[in-house]
């Protein structure tokens, strides 16, 4: 595997993983103020953005993990 050619994509693999992590950091910090405020149904329901967004990082960081490991394969 060409190193240079896969690096860029682990590296934006990585990029949209923090991003996406921040988002439900944002969701998960608006859903802990609903709680806060003692609107817990409505907690429950902002928190359920953060749902989507954990499987699109948990699909990344797969992705991550298998261009990382055919690198490593090939060395």
């Amino acid at each position: 595997m060409d190193t240079k050619s896969i690096a860029p994509v682990i590296k934006a693999c990585f990029g949209q993983i923090q991003t996406k992590l921040e988002d439900a950091r944002q969701i998960a910090k608006a859903a802990e103020a609903c709680a806060e405020a003692g609107r817990l149904n409505e907690a429950v329901q902002v928190s359920m953005g953060i749902e989507q967004l954990i499987y699109d990082v948990d699909r990344l960081h797969d992705a991550a993990a298998l261009l990382g490991r055919m690198i490593a394969a090939d060395r």
